[in-house]
């Protein structure tokens, strides 16, 4: 590696862009996950694909670790320099570039938040449906590498769903445009929807195009009381049965209540020991008569209580709540970890059983709440004493099995990153794990672009 010959093409190419002062590269060293940051040798803060391509370009000729970063809002490790290098930054690409209403869609740079995004679409009555949690603080060129989904996703669908193309720079600096400017096309491989969810390992992105729908006229959320987590399945089939499609299904197991309903302020009738976050949307002079439908198709199926949010209000109140669950969660002990595991819908309560079951042989706390209309769990591990991080370890591993045993995937929405790289055998075969190895060599031969994530050591393209 040569840093500085490296930074020294950069730095005329970029000029000003290059950061080298320590307390600022600390700012740059981790990001959300339990990884342990590592601070980079240099920062670039990137303006433009230009600079992007520079970085790159001058990255791969003198062999220097690139760690591209957006809002450093991952929770698996991905924005990490754990290899040191170069941290690239593209914060300050931070441009809604254009809203196309009559084509419903709108061309953002990777530095937007997405919560600017979702204000900018929606006053021109439009929609841009994925919300992961971090919605307020993460950015689109994350987003897009992590395949960010959230709650809305059941409905919805993900954001690799909501990709019409994008521009990219491989690790050689090389500018592609992937995808299509259409709502359709299918010239040539998807290289759009391979770069989606690659978390950083094959293509940086600038630009997206994201499509758009119109904006729903209303919206409305239901509180629904459980017996149990079992009972998940019935209530949700029973919605579903009648056509009702909900954007959001929220679920929160029996120690996820227990310590949402301070912040929340929820009264929890006799007899419930789960619950059910639901919203639905749609036209104002349907959506009255679908929540009287959802609501007694619950109660039939078992539900404790139904409740509707009475206005606005009420219903941000609940969503603050369900959105600062996870840092809630980390102040109930000095340690936390969270697996956003997946498993099919129907299976769902029974993945909560089995983590019950892993809590009391392993002695570790793991209240769970997640996404029930699509079978994606967040499932967290509370711990106090450094001693006990070997039975968090052996608890995560049972998790992990017991979810591909299920017929389910190891993550979700949060990606592989580092954390979750090496028990990615679990759930791939080596053939499949080198397949993917082959692809990372065809656009990073050099092996610089965010090294470290996804693959288990002793890959090549780790």
């Amino acid at each position: 590696m040569n840093l500085d010959a490296a930074l020294l093409a950069i730095d005329r190419a970029c000029k000003g862009a290059v950061i080298r002062d320590r307390d600022v590269l600390e700012t740059y060293a981790g990001d959300e996950s339990e990884v342990e940051p590592v601070v980079p040798d240099a920062a670039v803060r990137a303006r433009s694909t230009a600079d992007v391509a520079a970085v790159l370009r001058a990255c791969s000729e003198h062999g220097v670790p690139v760690t591209p970063r957006a809002g450093g809002t991952g929770r698996v490790g991905g924005a990490v320099p754990v290899r040191g290098g170069i941290v690239l930054a593209t914060e300050t690409m931070d441009q809604v570039l254009g809203v196309e209403r009559a084509d419903l869609n709108v061309v953002v740079q990777p530095g937007v938040v997405l919560g600017d995004l979702h204000r900018t679409v929606e006053e021109e009555n439009l929609f841009y449906p994925p919300d992961p949690n971090s919605w307020a603080s993460c950015r689109i060129g994350g987003n897009i590498a992590c395949n960010a989904g959230g709650p809305r996703a059941f409905k919805y669908g993900v954001t690799r769903n909501w990709v019409l193309g994008l521009r990219a720079v491989t690790a050689d600096g090389t500018i592609l445009q992937v995808g299509k400017p259409t709502a359709k096309g299918v010239t040539g491989y998807d290289l759009a929807g391979l770069v989606v969810g690659s978390e950083g390992t094959l293509a940086v992105v600038t630009e997206a195009r994201l499509r758009l729908t119109p904006k729903p006229e209303a919206v409305a959320t239901l509180l629904v009381f459980l017996k149990d987590e079992r009972a998940m399945e019935g209530v949700v089939t029973a919605a579903l049965g009648r056509r009702l499609v909900p954007r959001c299904l929220e679920m929160l197991d029996r120690l996820a209540l227990e310590i949402v309903k301070p912040q929340a302020g929820l009264d929890v009738p006799e007899g419930a020991h789960a619950m059910l976050l639901v919203e639905l949307d749609g036209d104002r002079d349907v959506l009255q008569a679908q929540v009287e439908d959802c609501g007694m198709a619950m109660l039939e199926a078992g539900a404790v209580d139904v409740l509707v949010a009475k206005n606005e209000s009420e219903r941000e109140r609940l969503w603050a709540a369900r959105r600062e669950l996870s840092y809630t969660m980390r102040r109930q002990a000095k340690n936390k970890l969270s697996e956003d595991v997946v498993v099919p819908r129907t299976r769902l309560g029974e993945l909560v059983e089995r983590c019950r079951a892993l809590q009391d042989q392993h002695g570790i706390r793991m209240p769970s709440y997640g996404h029930a209309g699509d079978g994606n769990l967040h499932v967290n591990f509370l711990w106090d004493e450094p001693d006990e991080r070997p039975r968090v370890d052996a608890a995560i591993r049972a998790l992990f099995e017991s979810v591909v045993a299920m017929g389910g995937t190891l993550s979700g929405e949060h990606g592989i990153g580092v954390l979750k790289a090496p028990y990615l055998g679990l759930e791939q075969s080596d053939a499949l794990i080198d397949v993917q190895r082959r692809i990372k060599d065809v656009f990073d031969p050099k092996g610089i672009l965010n090294p470290g994530k996804i693959f288990p050591r002793g890959h090549r393209a780790c």
